[in-house]
């Protein structure tokens, strides 16, 4: 019997200690904040800008403790010659972060325990794996460079498991992609910039975390930079930080509609002096930020309130260092998981344009492109991939070739392009719609079949020696 009770006894010991453990562990980060810090010289260059990636400044990520500005920051990184990009599991427990071990390394992807302070590595890479982003049930995502990009212009998204099996490349056009980031919808939104045949203006891009259903989220007007990425608040917003070419020290706090990104614009900050460089929301609805009043200042991390759009006391200064990133180390809703229609056996996807006549009225377009579309052009990296007249009421129904970017150009009479869209791509088995060519990306379609689906769609690429001019007979 004796024997019995201390059986028990000795249990109850051990799991109120495993409780006692777990306890203090996951409180192990409460009222903590992680930024990014560099002694060296911040200029002015958008942090995801491909000509920031060439002057990146050596970093480290450190905790620090919200109330005690004086207090010594704790290393999180110091067996890191550099770090930076740190973002924090939902269950507020672990960090990703892209780190260089030694002065000259690839960059790579790491995931550290707040507990104990264990990190482990994810990527294994021979190119630099940079903008690390947790997905939902144990995956996460990264930008790095394809192996098989015959253009190597891009910088493309990869999701991978979280111990760094079974990654798969989800971007498939020439462009780069920086500070991605999960909504709770379960989509990304990313930092795009187009890299052939020219560079293009940087873009909030967003996508289902497979790849498909690529779109433009958020475009600010000509001359604007993104500095950062985008995070959600907890009143339906979008907050980031924009600043305009001609006025590189002036990054201002702006917040668009999770509905209407497009037309829904605020900026916080157009009243205050000084400079913005990271953001990241609290969920009282107030914002931690990165700021500096002039140039010879150092950045330091203040909490802004967006009612009174006012910077509150200091919450970590230092005459020796600058925050660049800073994220909260909180428990948060895990994303959505959204279900995945890619089906690699399949080697095609299947696009359905309503109308090529519809445009955006708010765009600006030269009277002289406003003629008749009488051809629609499909074309690849390197040229044609086949051209067709649409269906009598402008639309058409295409079958592409899965994972290669391609261009929908519309021509006139005299064969002159009238409008192209950026590089777009489908992912194998993917079923994409659009309403028109450059339409308003919050209208509708209208409540009608389009004849083009009332046919076989048109397969492209089309086969030249098949086809004459690679031209395409629809009606």
């Amino acid at each position: 019997m004796n024997r019995f009770r201390a059986t028990i006894v000795f249990y109850l010991i051990m799991a109120t200690g495993s409780l006692f453990i777990i306890s203090c562990r996951r409180n192990s980060t409460e009222g903590t904040i992680i930024i990014t810090r560099t002694s060296g010289k911040v200029l002015n260059l958008s942090f995801s800008s491909a000509d920031s990636r060439k002057i990146i400044l050596r970093s480290d990520i450190v905790e620090v403790e919200m109330g005690k500005p004086e207090a010594s920051p704790k290393l999180l990184t110091s067996s890191f010659y550099s770090a930076r990009s740190p973002e924090i599991s939902n269950d507020g427990l672990f960090m990703i972060f892209a780190g260089q071990k030694k002065e000259g390394d690839t960059w790579q992807i790491w995931d550290t325990d707040l507990g104990n302070l264990k990190t482990r590595q994810l990527t294994k890479l021979k190119e630099d794996c940079t903008d690390p982003a947790y997905l939902p049930l144990g995956r996460f995502l990264f930008t790095s460079h394809s192996a098989s990009d015959s253009l190597k212009s891009n910088e493309s998204i990869f999701t991978s498991n979280i111990d760094g099996t079974d990654q798969k490349r989800i971007t498939y056009n020439p462009a780069i992609y920086r500070t991605s980031h999960v909504l709770s919808d379960g989509r990304i939104l990313t930092i795009g910039v187009q890299k052939f045949p020219e560079t293009g203006d940087q873009k909030f891009m967003i996508m289902r975390p497979d790849g498909t259903k690529s779109e433009l989220f958020y475009k600010g007007s000509e001359g604007t930079v993104l500095n950062g990425p985008g995070f959600e608040t907890n009143n339906g917003r979008i907050i980031f930080i924009e600043s305009e070419k001609s006025k590189p020290g002036k990054g201002n706090l702006i917040t668009v509609s999770y509905n209407r990104p497009m037309h829904s614009q605020l900026n916080l900050t157009s009243e205050i002096e000084g400079d913005f460089r990271a953001v990241f929301p609290q969920p009282s609805g107030k914002l931690l930020v990165s700021y500096r009043k002039t140039e010879t200042d150092r950045y330091a991390l203040y909490e802004f309130d967006t009612e009174s759009k006012s910077l509150g006391k200091p919450i970590f200064k230092s005459n020796d260092f600058d925050v660049l990133e800073v994220v909260d180390a909180v428990k948060h809703i895990r994303p959505r998981k959204l279900p995945s229609e890619v089906n690699a056996v399949i080697k095609t996807g299947l696009i359905m344009c309503q109308d090529v006549n519809i445009t955006n009225e708010i765009t600006k377009i030269p009277l002289v492109l406003n003629k008749k579309i009488l051809k629609v052009e499909i074309m690849g990296t390197d040229s044609s991939m086949g051209t067709f007249k649409p269906s009598a009421d402008g639309s058409f129904y295409l079958k592409v070739v899965a994972n290669k970017p391609f261009q929908i150009r519309t021509l006139d009479e005299e064969g002159k392009v009238i409008r192209k869209c950026d590089w777009i791509w489908l992912r194998p088995n993917e079923r994409r719609g659009c309403v028109g060519c450059h339409e308003d990306q919050d209208i509708v379609p209208d409540n009608r079949i389009p004849l083009a689906v009332k046919k076989a769609s048109v397969g492209i690429p089309v086969h030249v020696n098949k086809i004459k001019d690679k031209m395409i007979d629809t009606e």
